[in-house]
Order: structure tokens, then sequence, then C-alpha cells
């Protein structure tokens, strides 16, 4: 097994190899603005850095959020050309999940929380480390305060807003090899990972102007 692990859903464009037992090389840039272009050279790296070319690669992995709209089908765009382009699997796991799991919390219940822009949260509440309880949402800081009180908080949205999650640690950002590693224990398990669509929990940031005048040629 050689698992290609790739997340854009935050701010981090971040990359990783793992060959089913352990994590082979990895890269994390954080840069909200430039997911398009350090995605392709970060993969480049961890296979040059691990000595390996593309098709050594016999799955791809990749965050399917929730995260913008943007950011986040760089990487699920990426994952299916590589997984057509090879023939191989494409596996998809929730961002949420990853910063979960990389949190490493063995005892819950926690909530992770990414920053969803618009002054809201992408989160979710977790027993432990692998075991998500809500689905994700996106809903305001403050609308959540009571569902939140007093639980510790992982991930860039709990760190953005303290009087809603007073206990925030780290990690800030997803990590794909934290990813990868979830996703590689999973299906040695046996289990079924979601396909790579989309968690976009809401419409995109650009939206047709309503009103508009229509200029049609004499």
């Amino acid at each position: 097994m050689l698992l290609l692990a790739l997340d854009t859903a935050t701010p981090a464009v971040t990359v990783a190899l793992h060959d089913g037992t352990d994590v082979v090389t990895s890269s994390s840039q954080v840069d909200a603005r430039r997911h398009g272009e350090l995605l392709l050279p970060a993969v480049d790296r961890v296979l040059a850095e691990a000595g390996l070319k593309l098709d050594a690669v016999t799955g791809i992995v990749v965050g399917i959020g929730p995260g913008p709209y943007t950011g986040l089908r760089v990487g699920l765009m990426t994952a299916d050309t590589f997984g057509l382009a090879l023939g191989v699997p494409v596996h998809g796991v929730c961002t949420l999940d990853g910063l979960a799991y990389a949190a490493d919390i063995d005892e819950g219940p926690f909530v992770v929380a990414t920053d969803a822009r618009r002054k809201e949260v992408y989160w979710a509440r977790y027993a432990d480390s692998r075991t998500r309880l809500t689905d994700p949402a996106v809903d305001r800081p403050a609308e959540i305060a009571e569902q939140v009180a007093g639980l510790p908080a992982v991930g860039a949205g709990a760190l953005l807003y303290p009087d809603t999650f007073p206990v925030a640690r780290e990690p800030e950002h997803v990590s794909a090899a934290a990813l990868a590693a979830l996703a590689a224990e999973r299906l040695a398990a046996g289990e079924e990972l979601p396909a790579p669509r989309p968690l976009y929990l809401r419409r995109p940031d650009a939206q047709v102007p309503k009103n508009y005048k229509v200029v049609t040629p004499k």
C-alpha cells in the first residue's frame, strides 16, 4: 500500500505519503490564497523526498471538508484526476476527522472547529480522536456556545473565538499525514471510506448579483 494524501479544505496546503504502516514523508504550507499554485509542487516534493514516482501510488486520500468552495475544490479535483490517471481508488476523509485524529485525545468529549469565514466555524463534536458524535455543521460561535461549553476544542476556529472555546489547543490546521494515517487505519480494519465528494455546507461566496441590468444589443 502506498497512499497519497492531500487536503486543501483549510488554509494549509498539505500532502503526505503513507505506506500502510507509517508516514513516509509529508509537506504542509499555510497560504489560504495559493492552494492551486502550491498543491502540485508539494506532491512533486514528497514523491522526490521518498524517491518514488507517482505511478507507485496505490490509492489517493483527500480531505472532503467542510471547507470554503474555492480551496476545497482544488484538492478534490486534483485527487479525482490522479485517481483516473493512475486507475486507483480515491478515498474521502472528513477534514475535521483528520484534525481530531491528530489531536490524539483518548477520552472526550471534545470539539473540532475550523475557520469558516463570515464569522462562522465548521465544527463537530467527538467522543475521542477516532469517533465523531455529530455531523459537521457551520454556525456562528455564539450560537453554539451552550453546546460546547467547557469542552476542549481543536483547530483554527477554536483559536479564533476564545470566548466560545476557552480551552483551545493545537493542531491549528489539518495535516495530510494525519489524514493518511487515519485512512490507512480504517482501510486495514475493512471500513468503507466516504466518496470524495465535497462537504461545502453552504453556498459559494461568489454569487450572481441580484436585479442586475441585462444589456442586449440593439
